[in-house]
């Protein structure tokens, strides 16, 4: 075998016993040469490796089945740390967690009528009180990960945002220059949809489809347990497949889009003018027949959209994400009869149907996720 061959294989056996940690632990190197196959001389080394880097720790003696009580070995979660943002239509989400996704703190802003500038300098400003925040580790902050409302090329530009105005702006140099660590831009569906892919709603599925539901409507996509993008890494933008051919404009330049008529702006649009969220809560407590109805008119169009979605990809699983259907069945039952009355009676059985567990996390989790695994992936290159 030559050089670069063993090299290799080192690479692929240190990568594998890393893995192995990070999801089984506590485990001790025993039961790693067991579950890998490899040998007991070959784990002690790498796992040695790994602890002089302060990836694992050892954390004293595990139940012994005969003989010496095994070292219990954990993978270092707080080795570094990531940031998520979610740079939404109308708020700002930044997140902090370790390497494990567990959130360590977290910053939501509002920004209504704030233009790009003044959102990219809260935005730059935030990141900076994270870090100067931000625990002790070895490795520090690992990467920053942005998510977009719109369409991000495989180069990671933002090429479209129909609902905002982020069209071109350079978002990944500005923030590389700025903190001078790995920074990655996605589209916010996609990040979801990773998110809930890890942490979430979606853990134990291979085939699902992500659906955001707010000014617009997005959809992640992930196929064989891996996020679909398309040739161009557009793909997703279901939100602007059409549902009525005769419908009204949509500030993509299509016409009678679904998420003219399914998203939360949509729904907002059919109350009366005068119902802000105290006179939306009081009217559901109080079951109103006008607020109802609206309700499920809102989950009628979601369910129109959802069975061209399903009836296309065939997923496991339809995660939503939207706070109205998180917190209110009413909506995701007419979401169900409308998918009901317009598929095959066997898509009830064979697709899980579920709302987001990470809420408006989502996102900004996904972007950290992707961060905390291109680090990983760097630890065993």
């Amino acid at each position: 075998m030559t050089i670069a061959d063993q090299n290799l294989v080192k690479k692929m056996n240190r990568r594998r016993l890393l893995q192995e940690v990070i999801h089984h632990s506590p485990i001790s190197r025993a039961s790693l040469s067991k579950t890998t196959g490899l040998n007991k001389s070959t784990v002690s080394a790498q796992i040695q490796g790994l602890v002089d880097e302060k990836f694992i720790f050892e954390i004293g003696q595990g139940q012994s089945s005969g003989g010496r009580r095994p070292v219990m070995l954990m993978f270092n979660k707080q080795a570094g740390y990531a940031i998520g943002v979610d740079i939404g239509v109308d708020d700002l989400t930044v997140l902090l967690t370790d390497l494990d996704g567990s959130i360590v703190s977290e910053h939501y802003f509002e920004l209504e009528q704030s233009s790009v500038n003044e959102t990219m300098a809260l935005l730059l400003k935030t990141i900076e009180q994270v870090i100067r925040t931000m625990p002790g580790s070895p490795y520090g902050l690992i990467g920053i990960g942005i998510c977009v409302p719109g369409l991000v090329n495989r180069s990671e530009q933002i090429v479209l945002t129909p609902n905002t105005h982020w069209n071109g702006v350079d978002v990944k140099k500005q923030v590389e220059e700025a903190f001078n660590v790995p920074v990655t831009i996605e589209n916010e569906a996609n990040a979801g949809a990773y998110g809930e892919h890890i942490y979430g709603a979606a853990k134990a599925f291979d085939d699902f489809m992500y659906v955001s539901i707010s000014t617009g409507i997005g959809v992640g996509l992930v196929l064989n347990n891996e996020l679909y993008r398309g040739v161009h890494g557009f793909s997703g933008e279901m939100g602007h497949m059409t549902i009525d051919f005769n419908g009204p404009k949509c500030n993509c330049g299509n016409r009678g889009c679904w998420e003219l008529y399914a998203s939360e702006k949509a729904f907002r649009q059919s109350l009366p003018a005068d119902w802000d969220e105290k006179e939306l809560n009081k009217r559901f407590q109080q079951n109103d027949v006008v607020l109802f109805r609206s309700l499920e008119n809102f989950g009628h169009h979601l369910g129109i959209g959802l069975v061209n979605i399903a009836n296309t990809f065939d997923p496991e699983a339809i995660i939503l994400r939207n706070p109205l259907i998180e917190s209110n069945p009413f909506v995701l039952n007419a979401v169900k009869n409308t998918l009901s009355s317009r598929m095959n009676v066997r898509f009830e059985t064979e697709c899980a149907f579920l709302p987001s567990t990470l809420g408006k996390n989502a996102p900004a989790l996904g972007a950290c996720s992707m961060m905390i695994e291109s680090f990983i992936k760097g630890i065993t290159a």
